[in-house]
């Protein structure tokens, strides 16, 4: 698979059950706990009450007792977070996000029943394979018989040697020890090499293995009984399975302690490790290397990026001296987690248990159609997207995207003669970047589909078709090493409801999924657009200045393009930030990773600036435009924001999120970029000394 540094608005769940062929970003992490309400008359001087209310914009979601310059979070999302409540199949629900997810996944049901009874209209590219898919996944009298099939290829992997047995594993879709995928050169954009990572856990993060806190310690207990149940249900003898199940802890512990944290992972120069076979040979001894690369189709490569040395190195030590009866747990291990969809109902029932008291804290399993959904927009995703796009995505929606892009991109420019932190050279280094960037953006959908004529799938066998989508992935992803970089691929299927950056590629991309209400609405005024979606182009577009963005140039390669002056003065300001952020609670003792997060939260407080200063210049050409309406433009730009945010979690999945999720609690998203905004201030009449106003050295300002 393709080995992307995203931005994303939003970020993947660290689920334990299915291996993972593409990037599968979910709804954003957890806000901190509002306050209990106090009853107070509403504040007419916020908003005139007699007056319409603004097109996109939901009274009932407001709180108008609660005052925002105390809390603008309460004060736009209180009435929704009193009244809504999370479905049990979720571990958090959101306004935004979820809510437009929810619409989403009925309409590619639709879709894909259609497809299932060949129904879609004649000549759509690969209606047997959708059909095929969603069939197989829904069938589930057969898959209560799959047992056998599975434990199959089990033990056709566990009877291979140890780098066979990865190579087979990899391209399955599955991750034992590391994962392997094409990946642009750091320093060569253009350029298309091998890509080494650390993988191989079953937890979320390397600090579940290694907190010694009593919650991360109970999760573990947890975490080996879980373990060993399912080695049971797949045969093994009680004793057998209990120690399997320690073995795997003990390795899987190993794999963690050389790991780098989440926030280490940030740092482009220290996962920039380029090289050769027999670099990789002597840093990494005992792993059969050559065997591995001609497993997976990668026989002829030379040229790697090993993102962290020392962890291979101690996947070479683990490869040389750990015994063959060890290796076939953690294997049979690592294929029962990834396969869970696949296998009966009684293996589906302990995952859920498992992730429902420890990681998520949802009510009830998602229901089956819902992850068949999601398992054939993941591995069909572009085929999906085609008929998804086809009927649900209106043309007019990509040209007002492409004009909002444009208007932000204007505004980043104006920004940067305002900036006096930084020198001339480096403004137009920065220009230059942005220019290139909004060049190559992305939206809707892509120019050019993806073919998945060589997938070959039938509805006899799900497990059978999961094999062969993970299969047909490896294929295709290896096969680009080597190869000139294709500038068009979309690391995001149409109907995904988020956005990202990519810093090699330099380009901004926003698929269809996320283009509906609340983010972009298109009878909403244009301040809550841009509020809401202006926002989110210029949350992507400050990403290319993000800590980590900042670091590659206009071509997507790994430069210092900064001077110094100017970069010293980048990193106070950014520090600035990262403190703010570790200051915010969330969940009993935890706080907010301010290094962890600290892309984001750049990016939040630029893409807010922008995108307000973007919204001014758009009026300035309709004077007359939204006005006479319960809030100003400014008002309706600021709520337009928050509402699209509104989110509820469970504390499982809120504690999740803080330890392993670059994102900061949805409450915090709101009010912390807010509270060092000072059209925000000036539009809510705030204060000085409100607690929505961050004064003095403590206001933090970056783009």
């Amino acid at each position: 698979m393709k080995l992307p540094q995203l931005a994303v608005l939003l970020f993947v769940s660290c689920a334990t059950q299915e291996p993972a062929t593409r990037p599968a970003p979910q709804p954003e992490p957890a806000p901190a706990p509002a306050p209990a309400p106090v009853k107070q008359e509403p504040k007419p001087w916020v908003a005139d009450l007699t007056r319409p209310m603004p097109a996109g914009l939901d009274e009932a979601a407001m709180d108008l007792t609660a005052d925002p310059c105390t809390d603008f979070y309460r004060y736009a999302c209180g009435g929704w977070m009193a009244k809504t409540e999370i479905p049990a199949d979720r571990p958090l629900y959101s306004r935004g996000f979820v809510s437009i997810t929810d619409r989403n996944e009925a309409a590619l049901r639709a879709i894909l029943e259609e497809a299932a009874a060949g129904k879609l209209p004649p000549g759509t590219p690969f209606a047997k394979q959708l059909g095929d898919a969603w069939a197989s996944c829904n069938d589930e009298a057969a898959i209560e018989r799959s047992l056998p099939e599975v434990k199959k290829f089990i033990a056709q992997v566990t009877a291979a040697p140890l780098a066979k047995a990865v190579a087979t594993l990899h391209a399955a879709g599955y991750r034992p020890l590391f994962v392997a995928g094409s990946e642009q050169d750091h320093k060569d954009s253009t350029r298309v090499i091998v890509g080494l990572r650390q993988a191989g856990l079953g937890l979320p993060d390397r600090d579940y293995y290694l907190d010694a806190g009593e919650k991360m310690t109970g999760i573990r207990a947890s975490y080996l009984a879980y373990v060993e149940k399912m080695l049971t249900l797949a045969g093994e003898k009680p004793e057998g399975a209990k120690l399997a199940a320690q073995q795997v802890m003990e390795l899987e512990t190993r794999l963690a302690k050389a790991s780098l944290t989440r926030a280490e992972r940030r740092d482009p120069d220290k996962i920039y490790n380029p090289l050769d076979r027999s670099g990789l040979e002597k840093n990494a001894p005992g792993f059969a290397w050559s065997v591995y690369f001609d497993g997976v189709g990668l026989g002829k490569a030379q040229a790697l990026n090993v993102s962290w040395i020392p962890f291979f190195a101690e996947v070479g030590a683990i490869a040389k001296a750990t015994p063959a009866p060890v290796l076939k747990a953690y294997f049979t291990w690592v294929v029962l987690r990834g396969s869970v969809s696949a296998l009966p109902k009684v293996f589906q029932d302990e995952a859920f248990a498992f992730n429902s008291k420890n990681l998520s804290g949802a009510k009830e399993d998602r229901p089956r159609w819902k992850k068949c959904v999601a398992f054939v927009d993941g591995q069909l995703g572009e085929a999906l997207g085609r008929e998804f796009t086809r009927r649900l995505f209106q043309e007019d929606s990509r040209a007002r995207t492409t004009a909002m892009v444009g208007a932000l991109l204007g505004s980043f420019e104006k920004n940067l003669e305002t900036l006096e932190w930084m020198d001339a050279d480096t403004r137009a280094k920065a220009l230059v970047k942005a220019r290139a960037m909004v060049g190559h953006n992305k939206i809707g959908f892509p120019d050019n589909w993806r073919d998945y004529s060589a997938l070959k799938t039938d509805r006899k066998s799900f497990f059978g078709n999961l094999l062969a989508a993970n299969r047909f992935e490896q294929t295709r992803d290896v096969a680009k090493v080597g190869k000139p970089l294709d500038r068009g691929e979309w690391l995001m299927s149409p109907p995904t409801v988020n956005a990202y950056f990519e810093a090699q590629l330099n380009e901004i991309v926003f698929p269809a999924g996320i283009l509906q209400p609340p983010f972009f609405d298109k009878d909403a005024t244009d301040a809550v657009n841009f509020g809401a979606m202006g926002m989110v182009v210029g949350h992507e577009i400050t990403h290319g200045f993000d800590d980590h963005g900042s670091r590659y140039d206009a071509e997507g390669n790994l430069k210092n393009w900064w001077s110094e002056a100017s970069g010293k003065s980048f990193v106070t300001r950014v520090g600035c930030v990262k403190s703010q952020f570790d200051a915010y609670p969330v969940i009993d003792e935890l706080k907010v990773k301010g290094e962890l997060t600290l892309g984001e939260n750049v990016a939040d407080l630029g893409g807010l600036k922008l995108s307000h200063a973007a919204m001014l210049d758009w009026y300035a050409k309709k004077p007359s435009a939204d006005e006479g309406l319960r809030f100003d433009r400014s008002q309706q730009f600021f709520l337009g924001f928050a509402q699209s945010w509104c989110t509820k979690v469970r504390p499982e999945e809120a504690r999740q999120r803080v330890t392993t999720d670059s994102h900061s609690p949805p409450y915090w998203r709101v009010n912390g970029p807010l509270s060092n905004t000072d059209a925000f201030q000036a539009a809510f009449q705030c204060s000085e000394k409100s607690k929505m106003v961050r004064a003095g050295s403590e206001r933090c300002s970056v783009w």
